[in-house]
């Protein structure tokens, strides 16, 4: 009989293979970040068409290969279908999924980037809170899930609200953590810092943000 795995989680990725095929990868809560096959996706009214697009989150049924996964059934619970509709939203989105892809591993336990992840594209939605802040969150909260984030910089001269607001981040859980804004001053503040720890931290080159550079300034 054949075993199956059953997980929750979200597409990062989806590339065609073969004629018809995609190979997907899936940030789940017990497994960390794995990659799967779904068979004839990309057919005409195939039932896995639309639940392997990134951004697709889910129960995903799963059996093993030699090498991979292969996906049995879907059931999605948010496509973020709005997030799709919105360029903006769309760019920020596809950055966090590229971020997320370069953090986590297969068996991790990557549930807290996961959980990270979805909040952030929720709040990708929100029409209140401004995308530059989501996105300067999500990093700094990425970096602090990852064990990575220093604290407030001790070599830049911030105002008592940016200083405050960084340990905010870094202590806050993530379903709580867009419940803020800041005014501009504080926002080009916790910009530059969050870019220092990119630079520093990271010191990788994510193809996301080639089209996010590309979005006009507010």
């Amino acid at each position: 009989m054949q075993d199956f795995l059953h997980v929750t989680g979200m597409v990062l990725k989806s590339i065609p293979v073969g004629e018809y095929d995609r190979a997907v990868t899936i940030l789940t809560t017990g497994k960390g970040k794995i990659s799967a096959f779904a068979r004839n996706a990309r057919k005409q009214n195939n039932r896995f068409m639309a639940a392997v697009s990134p951004f697709c989150f889910g129960t995903f049924k799963l059996y093993a290969g030699r090498n991979s996964y292969t996906m049995a059934e879907a059931e999605i619970s948010n496509y973020f279908e709005k997030l799709r509709e919105d360029l903006e939203g769309a760019c920020y989105g596809m950055y966090f999924l590229e971020v997320a892809d370069f953090y986590t591993r297969e068996n991790n336990d990557d549930a807290e980037m996961l959980k990270l992840l979805y909040q952030s594209l929720r709040a990708l939605l929100h029409k209140n809170l401004d995308n530059r802040l989501v996105r300067l969150v999500f990093e700094c909260k990425a970096m602090a899930v990852n064990g990575e984030f220093p604290g407030v910089p001790g070599d830049m001269e911030l105002s008592e609200s940016a200083a405050y607001t960084l340990k905010f981040i870094a202590d806050t859980p993530a379903e709580k953590l867009y419940t803020f804004t800041v005014t501009q001053s504080v926002l080009t503040e916790l910009q530059a810092v969050s870019e220092k720890y990119r630079e520093r931290i990271w010191g990788h080159h994510f193809r996301s943000l080639e089209m996010l550079d590309l979005l006009p300034v507010k």
